[in-house]
């Protein structure tokens, strides 16, 4: 196993983003090792994956110490999420081995969803000063069964993108579940990330497409990455430092996509 420092000064920057913005690590860190590091799309996924994994684990302790997750709402989202994250990734492997080139499919979809989360991170306020009205007069029956929807469809999107569940996923809670604390469903979202993500990066793992000695630089980059980007957050206002990152997943995404 080799130790690269650039993919650790990597993993550094990313986590400083993510803990200057709060937008998940999958929708920067793939591309970035896609685009600039040269991976095929589908080793970025899975190692990003088995990261994102580790580092929200750490994140649903610390969520759960402080009792800000409501387990009710990850129940429904895994739910959805964990059987179609096996099948998809059934149906990845029976692609891999019938077609030519699964890694431009990956890098296409990819691409689609980075610019569903730059326009989620740019119309957040919007979307759901909008929709949350409607959805709050639903009953929670139903609001159960559009959760585990939910589920089934940042499933899907994780396992094939490793993006999804961080942007994407707070913003339909929030439209879903306007009675509750933002802190909770942040917390309920991370900790719904951890067995999809660990579930959707042993899947890849098995398929071969999993970057080991990727896997350790990033994390040795990107742990004090965030500590030190949690810190400054206060210090750095949001108004400018958020739309310029979904101005860039916007590039990135057109750029995957075409």
């Amino acid at each position: 196993m080799v130790y690269n420092p650039f993919y650790s000064l990597a993993g550094v920057l990313v986590g400083l983003l993510v803990g200057l913005t709060g937008v998940g690590g999958g929708s920067l860190m793939t591309p970035l090792l896609v685009l600039v590091f040269g991976f095929h799309p589908v080793t970025a996924v899975g190692t990003d994956l088995l990261y994102a994994s580790a580092t929200k684990t750490v994140g649903t302790a610390v969520h759960g110490w402080r009792g800000t997750v409501d387990w009710r709402v990850v129940g429904r989202l895994a739910a959805g999420s964990v059987p179609t994250t096996v099948a998809m990734l059934f149906a990845l492997n029976y692609a891999t081995h019938r077609a030519a080139d699964t890694g431009h499919l990956v890098a296409t979809i990819l691409g689609a969803v980075l610019l569903l989360t730059a326009g989620a991170i740019l119309f957040r306020e919007r979307i759901v000063s909008r929709l949350a009205p409607r959805f709050g007069r639903l009953s929670d029956r139903r609001i159960g069964w559009l959760t585990v929807l939910l589920g089934a469809i940042l499933g899907a999107l994780v396992s094939l993108t490793s993006v999804g569940a961080g942007a994407l996923g707070i913003t339909a809670l929030l439209v879903l579940y306007p009675r509750l604390e933002l802190k909770r469903l942040v917390g309920s979202d991370i900790a719904h990330a951890v067995p999809l993500t660990l579930i959707a990066g042993l899947g890849h793992m098995t398929l071969g497409a999993v970057d080991f000695s990727l896997l350790v630089s990033l994390l040795a980059g990107s742990v004090p990455g965030i500590v030190i980007g949690s810190l400054v957050a206060t210090r750095v206002s949001d108004r400018v430092l958020v739309p310029i990152l979904a101005m860039t997943l916007a590039v990135v995404g057109v750029k995957l996509v075409l």
